[in-house]
């Protein structure tokens, strides 16, 4: 297990529109309550579940990926560091390494399918070893909230077309560059 950025953040962009504006104004109102993480993304992923697939929320440069690795679009950090608000987007085939994450989180597909596969740590007599507990797809409009610990998965598009997911993290990605805490290069179900 080692530290790692698997995406980098780009820049914050100099302008959002205005239903994103609204969304980021929610989920500040959400997260100003000081509730533990795990009623805070529950309810940060209800601000989120009504954006999801909205024509117009994200500007054209929000949709360009990577050829060669998906793509982090930094939509909003809040001043304080309390949340970030990102959009990944994901070519065909594209995944991320098997990780976790620094913070609660949310997911929500916006765009396209993605395929999840989360992992649990087992200890063993000479090492450690991730064992699969769970495969889900995710079509558009679908919805995730999670907390560390026990949030270790793999995320990839294993569709034919571009894919396109909303993510809010309690921590500020444009400072870390990345929501990856660890990535675990450990024997795994594949």
């Amino acid at each position: 297990m080692t530290p790692a950025n698997t995406a980098t953040a780009t820049a914050p962009p100099s302008r959002i529109t205005e239903p994103l504006r609204e969304l980021v104004a929610g989920i500040r109102q959400t997260v100003q309550r000081g509730l533990a993480p795990e009623p805070t993304a529950q309810l940060v992923a209800q601000r989120l579940a009504p954006c999801l697939g909205l024509p117009g929320l994200l500007l054209a440069e929000h949709h360009e990926g990577y050829p060669d690795r998906y793509r982090q679009h930094v939509l909003h950090a809040e001043q304080d560091g309390s949340f970030s608000l990102v959009a990944l987007v994901w070519l065909p085939g594209q995944s991320t390494a098997i990780h976790d994450h620094v913070s609660w989180g949310v997911t929500g597909v916006h765009q396209g399918e993605e395929s999840e596969r989360r992992y649990r740590l087992v200890p063993g007599d000479s090492t450690a070893r991730l064992v699969a507990t769970e495969d889900v797809v995710s079509p558009q409009g679908a919805v995730a909230a999670f907390t560390p610990p026990g949030d270790i998965h793999l995320v990839r598009n294993s569709g034919t077309e571009k894919a396109i997911s909303l993510h809010v993290y309690g921590a500020d990605v444009s400072r870390l560059g990345s929501s990856v805490r660890r990535v675990y290069d450990l024997p795994a179900d594949r």
